[in-house]
């Protein structure tokens, strides 16, 4: 997953203008392409998963905010706007957005003569009434929009209301996807087979989780280039990379960094890494009575050694991070390094009279990430700190995670909206009761970057919220990720995203 972004100021500028007035987009997309269909000349591209997709609901709050899903949504359905690979924003079905002299109202100017799958024209209720049923669904991404309402105020536009002045909703936006108005609730079935507006429609879903999509041809840009997209459920490395070399797949990402050397001295295949929105996160639940002295909680990240693990573990992929979300996530300020003091740790936690006989549960989820969890347990043993460590199946993670059923939590945690509002101003309000952590210092510090149209009075506002999360240890933040890509070069138009979830309509096979 990766490749260079650009530098962070023309993000600045284009969010000041975002704040400002409308921003016009042209009608073609970025995924425009030849007119493909299944077994057309763009030809079939095979994607090796690590993940199965369980769900193609993105509103879903059990699966809607999985890596999977959120793959697929991209694919099939339509959003009122996107990121691009740089992080700035442009229109998918909105061609204009702009906020009242409060930014509580967003209007969006809708693209015409947009179509479903099944040829039913996109309106405006559909946007509305999509908008409703993720919001009720209440999914991970939901919680953006708490209180948040949705009007057509004609056939072709749509008004977003805020209860309080919201610079960062175009890019929260990045998440909320349009099907048809009708659909409500959760519906499993529907899902099997569902009609979207994007680039692709699906031809097979099955319970393995192998996801098969073709060309949609009414697509309001074109129908992609490739003639068949496959994506697989592929757990094991090892039968990835074989595939991969074989040609069996086309296209691997998540790959570890001590494969990478050899799939990058392989002539048939192209190798890339890109910066991401991800950064190793592991809170500390603060209502746990054990780490509810930040005193405690520095002294435990002083303690392990995360210069030396990335180093051993992430030498390509994985660099210290200085901030809680990631060097191209608006608002993000880089604050004082931890040092890393065993002896100092110790004798904080002595002092602070930490229970060396209790133990913590260290939770994770996906075994990619078991090494370096091991390798933290390691080194907080060495200072007579216990832990255990429990890898768990993503399901039961995501459930003890938001029922605080841990003492340390592990996430990869992205942000597909670029904006720190999705993850600082998200996760760690005393509302959000994610980690045991409550500040109402820290509260108003991000109600007011959410709420400031001012992008660098923004930055500055999250910086002084990141050095309180920093500083207080609400969490260890050790490592900021780069993602790994490896595709075979006959593929072409292969555009690595920073947050793992590529874009295969601009994909093709090369002499095809």
């Amino acid at each position: 997953m990766t490749r260079s972004l650009a530098p962070r100021s023309p993000r600045l500028a284009a969010l000041a203008l975002i704040a400002a007035a409308a921003l016009a987009i042209s009608g073609c997309s970025a995924a425009s392409g030849g007119g493909g269909s299944a077994g057309s000349a763009g030809g079939e591209i095979t994607v090796a998963g690590t993940y199965a997709i369980e769900s193609l609901d993105p509103d879903s709050p059990t699966s809607g905010g999985a890596t999977g899903t959120q793959l697929a949504a991209k694919a099939i359905f339509s959003r009122l706007v996107r990121p691009r690979s740089d992080g700035t924003l442009e229109g998918d079905l909105a061609t204009a957005w702009k906020p009242d002299s409060t930014a509580t109202q967003w209007t969006f100017t809708l693209r015409p003569d947009v179509k479903f799958s099944d040829g039913k024209p996109v309106t405006a209720d559909d946007v509305v009434g999509s908008f409703k049923r993720f919001v009720e669904l209440k999914s991970t991404n939901a919680a953006n929009f708490t209180g948040y309402t949705m009007a057509a105020t004609s056939p072709a536009e749509v008004v977003l209301t805020a209860p309080k002045p919201d610079a960062a909703v175009p890019y929260k936006l990045a998440v909320f996807f349009v099907m048809p108005g009708s659909l409500t609730g959760e519906s499993p079935a529907w899902f099997q087979t569902p009609v979207g507006s994007g680039p692709f429609k699906v031809e097979k879903f099955d319970s393995s989780g192998t996801l098969v999509l073709v060309p949609n041809p009414g697509h309001y840009a074109g129908a992609p280039k490739a003639g068949r997209v496959t994506i697989r459920k592929m757990p094991e490395l090892a039968a990835r990379l074989t595939a991969l070399r074989t040609g069996e797949v086309d296209l691997v990402s998540g790959i570890p960094d001590d494969q990478l050397a050899a799939l990058q001295q392989d002539s048939n295949l192209k190798v890339e890494t890109v910066p991401s929105t991800a950064v190793f996160t592991m809170w500390f639940n603060s209502g746990t009575p054990a780490l509810k002295d930040a005193k405690v909680r520095r002294a435990l990240w002083q303690a392990v050694d995360f210069a030396t693990i990335i180093k051993r573990l992430y030498p390509q992929t994985g660099s210290l991070a200085d901030a809680p979300v990631s060097p191209i996530t608006l608002g993000h300020v880089p604050q004082e390094p931890v040092r890393y003091d065993p002896d100092a740790a110790k004798a904080a936690l002595k002092d602070a009279g930490f229970d060396f006989s209790a133990k913590l549960r260290l939770q994770f989820a996906n075994a990619e990430f078991r090494a370096f969890n091991q390798a933290i347990v390691s080194d907080l043993q060495k200072i007579g700190v216990q832990v255990d460590l429990l890898e768990k199946e993503q399901a039961v993670f995501t459930k003890d995670l938001l029922a605080l059923n841990w003492d340390v939590n592990f996430q990869q945690l992205s942000n597909p909206t670029f904006d720190s509002a999705n993850t600082l101003g998200r996760l760690y309000p005393c509302a959000a009761k994610r980690n045991g952590y409550c500040n109402p210092e820290l509260d108003k510090l991000l109600a007011a970057a959410g709420a400031s149209p001012d992008s660098d009075e923004r930055v500055r506002l999250y910086g002084e919220a990141s050095k309180i999360i920093w500083s207080d240890a609400v969490g260890m933040f050790p490592m900021a990720v780069k993602y790994a890509y490896a595709w075979n070069r006959r593929v072409t138009g292969v555009t690595p995203d920073p947050n793992g979830l590529p874009d295969f309509s601009g994909m093709q096979v090369s002499g095809s």
